[in-house]
């Protein structure tokens, strides 16, 4: 472990952008706490990651419930110590037109896309402040820039998810840094969630040129390491070969 190491939260992080991450920060001496739904794909990677000589633990969590993510941040801190870094990234995106009417699917992007970003900010904000010091990287999409067809919903849900963290780097006064990421086309299980017909076909196409998913590790491993005086806003990573 460095002197720079730090206590990290990750969110969604059995699979995608979310393991990945892990992989990267626990390469980089950071101590972890993973959190999602699959706890045997959690389990899995802690043990990965320690074999490797990290430090991981990790804990069932879902993001929809309040009470659950108080208990997620509440375990890192009393495992290790503190709370340094948050990574918001757990997301789904059940895409479809509109008139196809999937209230229930909207109701869950928002849900887990929207509120579970909300969650994580509200468990773990106190203790930041209350340590004098913290950081929320928040993972949006391109998303948050532009809405296509089939994605207008998923697109809001990452508008908010921008928007939050404006608000959230002004209100800081350089107390608490707030990172945005916003990958392009990137290798996830996310389209795995599309039920729609129509989407589902559209995202083979979207989807021909991809990133792997530690292109982003490495994103928001650049944005933890810097200094304490640094607050590394916004990243867009696309694959230099596609358009989005």
């Amino acid at each position: 472990m460095t002197d720079t190491a730090k206590v990290v939260a990750i969110t969604g992080a059995s699979s995608g952008i979310g393991e990945a991450a892990a992989r990267r920060l626990a390469a980089d001496g950071h101590r972890l706490l993973l959190g999602a739904r699959r706890t045997d794909r959690l389990e899995a990677l802690a043990k990965d990651i320690t074999a490797a000589g990290g430090t991981a633990e990790f804990r069932r969590l879902d993001v929809t419930d309040a009470a659950d993510v108080r208990a997620f941040v509440a375990a890192a801190r009393e495992r290790y110590g503190r709370v340094d870094v948050v990574v918001n990234n757990a997301g789904v995106m059940p895409l479809s037109p509109l008139e196809a009417l999937q209230t229930e699917e909207w109701d869950r992007m928002i849900d887990v896309n929207v509120r579970g970003v909300l969650h994580g900010i509200a468990a773990a904000l106190p203790a930041m402040r209350a340590q004098g010091g913290g950081h929320f990287v928040n993972i949006a999409s391109v998303g948050a820039y532009e809405v296509s067809p089939t994605a207008a919903v998923y697109c809001a849900t990452k508008f908010a998810v921008r928007a939050i963290s404006e608000g959230l780097r002004q209100e800081s006064a350089g107390t608490v840094r707030v990172t945005l990421v916003s990958p392009g086309v990137t290798e996830s299980e996310l389209a795995d969630g599309i039920s729609d017909p129509v989407a589902r076909e559209a995202m083979k196409a979207y989807r021909a040129v991809a990133l792997p998913a530690s292109a982003i590790a490495e994103a928001i491993a650049y944005a933890v390491a810097q200094p304490a005086e640094v607050d590394v806003n916004e990243i867009v990573v696309r694959p230099a070969a596609g358009t989005r």
